[in-house]
């Protein structure tokens, strides 16, 4: 080999450990690559995770919801004060009956939080007709709701996906144990300020 017009011979170590220089740096330049691309991997990853428990928290929300409803509708006629329950656990047996009435299975994991705390909507008298997820990371479904979670859209963080049941004006209120079906139960329709 020459260099600089001179000639100089390069020993078989020096040969080796030139080529096990450039071994080394290509090994790191792969090592690099594939950091990169774990890197990328992860975030797809958790990106993907939390489309998953997005979705699972609108089944969860959409339960309670449910429940609430069901709890409202089938409300004794003899007990028109108490349309809303007082505890989420309510909802698992209800204590207006004295037979076992479950519009629950059980109380779910908020899955943004992995926890059974969840936030309360509560009317003035401490019934709740809501509850929400407690996390205040912000969603990544932005639009193309169902429809009964339309005002979902563009919310900016969990917590303010709120599950609730109000009835309308016409909601069916449960009045087969009286006589005077003239007269139908009354629900307090939530309005203004409330207690979390």
């Amino acid at each position: 080999m020459l260099i600089n017009s001179k000639k100089c011979k390069i020993s078989r170590s020096q040969t080796f450990q030139i080529s096990r220089g450039f071994t080394f740096v290509g090994l790191l330049a792969v090592v690099a690559i594939m950091g990169v691309g774990l890197l990328a991997v992860g975030e797809v990853w958790s990106f993907a995770q939390k489309r998953e428990k997005e979705q699972e928290l609108l089944f969860v929300g959409g339960q309670f919801r449910q429940a609430l409803k069901t709890y409202y509708v089938r409300t004794p006629a003899t007990n028109k004060l108490q349309v809303y329950p007082m505890t989420l656990d309510d909802l698992l047996k209800d204590p207006r009956y004295p037979s076992t009435q479950r519009y629950l299975r059980r109380i779910y994991l908020d899955p943004m939080t992995n926890s059974t705390d969840w936030g309360l909507l509560k009317n003035p008298n401490g019934s709740i007709f809501g509850v929400y997820s407690l996390s205040t990371e912000q969603p990544i479904k932005q639009s193309n709701f169902r429809i009964v979670f339309d005002d979902f859209k563009g919310k900016s963080k969990y917590s303010d996906w709120i599950f609730k049941y109000v009835p309308s004006a016409s909601a069916p209120v449960n009045t087969a144990n009286t006589a005077n079906t003239a007269n139908p139960v009354r629900s307090f329709i939530p309005s203004g300020p409330f207690k979390n």
